[in-house]
């Protein structure tokens, strides 16, 4: 397989990528539904509301936090997990700019 060349690209336009690639499945975003939903830190209780089993939901998760989306903290022998406003309010600028762009576009 060929190389990337994300070197090619700024910081920002790698970041973004990398985020919409950890939201490209429907199981991801599934979890971050389900953190908006409760709208606290979850502690295991993940696995219970998907159709997966647990090491898939765990893969998952890693993505997600991989990626910036989550966070998560050590309590005991637990992670818990949820959003991580920074990188909401990345995308929710990024998104912003793009909506405000197009808006005022006289475009087909």
């Amino acid at each position: 397989m060929g190389a990337t060349k994300t070197e090619h690209f700024t910081d920002r336009q790698n970041q973004i990528a990398t985020i919409a690639k950890a939201l490209g499945h429907p199981a991801r975003i599934a979890i971050i539904e389900y953190l908006m939903k409760v709208n606290e830190c979850i502690c295991g209780d993940i696995v219970n509301e998907l159709p997966l089993a647990q090491p898939t939901v765990s893969q998952h998760l890693k993505e997600l936090k991989n990626a910036g989306i989550i966070k998560g903290s050590i309590e005991g022998n637990t992670i818990c997990y949820c959003i991580d406003e920074k990188t909401i309010a990345i995308l929710n600028t990024y998104f912003s700019k793009i909506i405000q762009t197009v808006t005022k576009a006289k475009c087909c």
